[in-house]
């Protein structure tokens, strides 16, 4: 068999299995520049490489498996699955902990006071919030706003975890205690010893730093969100540098 042979039976083979890998999650209509994507996404089904289209379609997927989820106690009194919204290929998640009334309500992540807040400081960092990807720990509301339980936190963070596979952000920043916690893998920790200090998940750096709500409570506080803010955007540049003073968020 002639290299022309053997490169057009691995090209043929290539998009045998981008099909079959897109047939299985019940897609039957395939454009062709999914169809012939790279082997090796196609085969893992996330991850660098993909186009946003890819990503997109994805979640959408993901959002399609959670369904009208009973997985935990949560869904008893929720009026929506606050599933996340954003850019499928942002270089930044913003992760809080749960939605609140109003995220309840539109089933939209930190459109209350809260997320005036958030977005104010998306938009000092340069970015509009349609750009980066927001989302939570777990994905319904706490009763009263109360914190997430583990219980509830273990039934949703293995979505939590593969919206995080399939965007692939470049960093990360964690909204409170609870998503540090959760993302660090230290339920002990203070967000007030840990903020402004680079951690990992799965090999993406995570900035921890305070939840918007606590910055209404404490607006003296916003400066030290903006020092971590700017760690971030230094982390985006592959710079290092000093603190900054904060503008209004």
């Amino acid at each position: 068999m002639s290299s022309e042979q053997l490169r057009k039976t691995d090209l043929l083979d290539t998009l045998k299995k981008s099909i079959t890998f897109y047939q299985t999650l019940g897609f039957e209509n395939l454009p062709i520049q999914l169809a012939i994507s790279n082997q090796q996404s196609a085969i893992k089904g996330v991850g660098k490489g993909q186009s946003m289209y890819e990503k997109t379609f994805l979640l959408e997927k993901l959002r399609e498996e959670i369904g009208d989820c009973k997985r935990c106690k949560l869904s008893g009194k929720r009026t929506n699955i606050v599933f996340g919204e954003g850019n499928p290929d942002a270089k930044i998640m913003f992760i809080g902990e749960a939605p609140g009334r109003e995220e309840d309500l539109q089933g939209r992540p930190f459109v209350g006071d809260a997320g005036m807040v958030l977005t104010r400081l998306i938009n000092k960092m340069g970015f509009k919030r349609e750009e980066v990807y927001i989302a939570n720990i777990v994905k319904c509301r706490p009763p009263m706003n109360r914190d997430p339980e583990i219980d509830e936190i273990t039934a949703c963070r293995k979505f939590l975890e593969r919206q995080i596979a399939i965007i692939r952000p470049i960093v990360i920043m964690s909204l409170g205690r609870i998503s540090t916690s959760t993302l660090i893998g230290n339920p002990a920790l203070k967000i007030s010893a840990v903020r402004g200090k680079f951690f990992e998940y799965k090999g993406v750096p995570v900035m921890p730093t305070f939840h918007p709500a606590y910055l209404i409570r404490n607006p003296k506080e916003k400066w030290l969100t903006w020092n971590d803010a700017l760690k971030v955007l230094e982390k985006l540049r592959g710079k290092t540098g000093g603190e900054a003073v904060s503008p209004e968020i």
